[in-house]
Formats: structure tokens, sequence, C-alpha cells
């Protein structure tokens, strides 16, 4: 009885697909500018920004879109963490600098 109980978990274990990893893209803001003004993640993934700051001042990075806010600090770097999206191209920006500073983030 033993027996069929370890076999019928592993199985279930086995059957159960296993989480999707997050899809990773890097960014960088220098001279108040995202480089690369647009970056690519898989649709139905969740996704992490490692955005590295290489400015000399503190930048908001912030999305409407994305649901996403928070600052870099100079010289710092910071993770964010994206839920699984659907297709489309989502806009953000550094908060103090909106006017110059924005990318996407094209999902596909």
């Amino acid at each position: 009885m033993k027996h069929y109980l370890i076999a019928a978990t592993l199985a279930a274990a086995m059957a159960t697909p296993a989480l999707a990893e997050d899809a990773t893209v890097k960014l960088i803001l220098k001279n108040h500018q995202f480089i690369p003004h647009e970056i690519e993640a898989p649709a139905g993934k969740p996704v992490t920004i490692e955005l590295t700051n290489q400015d000399s001042a503190a930048a908001e990075f912030e999305s409407k879109t994305l649901r996403v806010e928070k600052v870099a600090p100079a010289g710092g770097t910071v993770t964010l963490k994206v839920r699984a999206l659907g297709p489309g191209r989502y806009r953000f920006f550094d908060d103090h600098h909106e006017d110059t500073t924005e990318g996407f983030l094209v999902v596909k």
C-alpha cells in the first residue's frame, strides 16, 4: 500500500507544471536616457527589470501601465518586479524628467 501511495505522490508532483521563471532584462539610465530605449520580454511571464542608474542624481522609475514605481539612487541598482503581461508596448519614464526620459517594455 505504501508503494502505491509513494508512486501516486511522485506522479502527481511530476504532472504539476513548474512555476514560470521571471524573464530578466537589464536597463541603464545614463545622461537622463534609458539604454536601451526599448527592452523586450516574453508574454505570460513575470518580468524582473534590473535598473542601474549611472547618473549623478536619483531617478524615479515609474510606469502607470506596468504598475511600478521605484527610486533608483545615483550610482545604484534597483530591481523591479512586474506581473506577467500580455503582448503590447508598455511605457515607463523617470518621474523627475518625464519630458525627456522615457522608454518602453515590448512584450511579445
